[in-house]
């Protein structure tokens, strides 16, 4: 049902009327309504800008339900100031420099490079047989959601660099 409620949240913004403009990411994020979480983590770290502004990026988004899945206290801390580092860690390691769509991905496990600095910058994507993805261990429950400037894969888990 959950799964439902994501793709119908993230259709109902994606169909409305045409804008003069297209959206980038942060906009796309911002009308889907889904994302809350994330887009205050993204402004509190200072990476915002980079998300609307970048090109060709891919985001792998967690909801806010999948922020609201961490354990107690994790989301507050990670938002307080002493912690921006740690906080820009966990978020660039759900953006891919480069566009990578559900099309592109091989019927088994490939490593990807995120924009994280540092430490583990590695994603394994997974496309089972059944074209269900995952990646580290998080699902993709929307895929391929356009922005002018890159795509968003909706997941269901905030994914938590080893380092």
């Amino acid at each position: 049902m959950r799964k439902f409620t994501v793709v119908a949240a993230l259709g109902a913004a994606l169909c409305g009327a045409v804008p003069a403009h297209a959206e980038n990411i942060v906009e796309v994020a911002r009308g889907a309504g889904t994302f809350g979480t994330l887009l205050a983590a993204a402004e509190a770290a200072g990476l915002a800008g980079a998300l609307a502004d970048g090109n060709n990026l891919t985001v792998f988004a967690p909801t806010d339900d999948a922020f609201a899945a961490l354990p107690d206290g994790t989301v507050e801390m990670l938002l307080k100031p002493e912690n921006k580092d740690q906080l820009v860690a966990v978020l660039t390691y759900h953006v891919l420099p480069r566009q990578l769509a559900s099309n592109m991905l091989p019927g088994r496990t490939i490593h990807v490079k995120t924009i994280k600095s540092g430490g583990d910058k590695l994603l394994a994507v997974t496309k089972s047989a059944d074209g269900s993805v995952t990646v580290d261990g998080a699902n993709v429950v929307a895929a391929d959601v356009a922005a002018d400037n890159g795509i968003i894969h909706v997941i269901d888990k905030v994914m938590l660099p080893s380092s």
